[in-house]
């Protein structure tokens, strides 16, 4: 599994040149990366934590970390500091299947294998994918090539292993989007801009491009603030925008359906549950607006 290791090593941070040289040539990525465009890509807009996409926060940490560590410490493992990283999970699994090919006893190899097998569903692709979705969107040459060569190892090893039986622990422990007619305003920024809540990523260039589709001005900072900066600017508009945004979010989960089965149906759910309340929020915010 030294393609697993290899791409766990691109997530991280670019720190020995030759190195990250001899890893793009072997995996046939073109010139290595500058720390700028890891930093643009992993740090600005789309951290590498399963944390941020599986949380109800929406943050790094929190209850869905902890479940990471959990599963670290089931192996017999002390969990890193971030044992919710994408490089960590992909280095886990690479020892995963070395330890299942070593194994000369057929039950502990089944052992091994069943280990490998929910570590891939529970931690992996139960965000994964979506990740990746809007990776390919945004990154540059270098990492979307990683990215794609990420998504086909983990669609195959999901073919190889075979569907797991349960939606993921994460998945199931996930609430919905908060309806801002029975909630504060935080609150339903927050259960948007929280994946596992919404059914869909937003990063910072998807409110730069909502601010330039609807001729509005983006408010630089944290997603939060620029949100109810464009709501306050045109609500029907924006609140529209991100229906059609979630809309075309679920279609994408929906073409997933046979290879993740009801990780992806679950997923579609989400982001169409949420086009719809989005779509009549819009419509109600623009009958205010012609009242007024």
């Amino acid at each position: 599994m030294e393609l697993f290791r290899a791409l766990a090593a691109l997530a991280e941070p670019p720190s020995d040149g030759a190195s990250a040289a001899r890893l793009a040539e072997s995996l046939a990525l073109g010139t290595p990366p500058m720390a700028s465009e890891y930093t643009e890509v992993f740090v600005f807009q789309l951290y590498p934590y399963a944390s941020v996409y599986l949380g109800a926060e929406g943050m790094l940490g929190g209850e869905a970390r902890e479940r990471v560590a959990g599963f670290w410490r089931a192996l017999g493992q002390t969990p890193p500091a971030e044992a919710d990283h994408l490089s960590s999970l992909l280095a886990l699994y690479a020892r995963l299947v070395e330890l299942e090919e070593a194994e000369s006893g057929e039950a502990r190899r089944a052992g091994w294998r069943g280990a490998r097998k929910a570590l891939l569903w529970e931690h992996l692709l139960s965000w994964a994918m979506v990740y990746l979705d809007k990776f390919s969107e945004i990154a540059p040459p270098f990492y979307r090539g990683w990215g794609e060569l990420l998504s086909k190892a983990l669609l195959e090893e999901a073919a190889t292993l075979g569907a797991q039986d349960a939606l993921p622990a994460h998945l199931r422990a996930a609430g919905g989007l908060a309806d801002p007619r029975a909630h504060s305003f935080e609150e339903f920024s927050q259960s948007l801009l929280a994946p596992a809540r919404s059914g869909l990523i937003l990063v910072r260039s998807d409110l730069n491009r909502a601010a330039r589709s609807l001729n509005l001005g983006a408010r630089a900072g944290e997603r939060r603030f620029t949100l109810k900066s464009l709501l306050g600017q045109d609500a029907a508009g924006v609140l529209g925008w991100l229906a059609e945004e979630a809309a075309r979010r679920a279609a994408l989960h929906r073409a997933r359906r046979a290879a993740l089965g009801q990780v992806a149906a679950w997923w579609e759910a989400k982001a169409a549950a949420t086009a719809a309340l989005l779509r009549e929020l819009s419509g109600e915010a623009g009958e205010a607006e012609a009242r007024q």
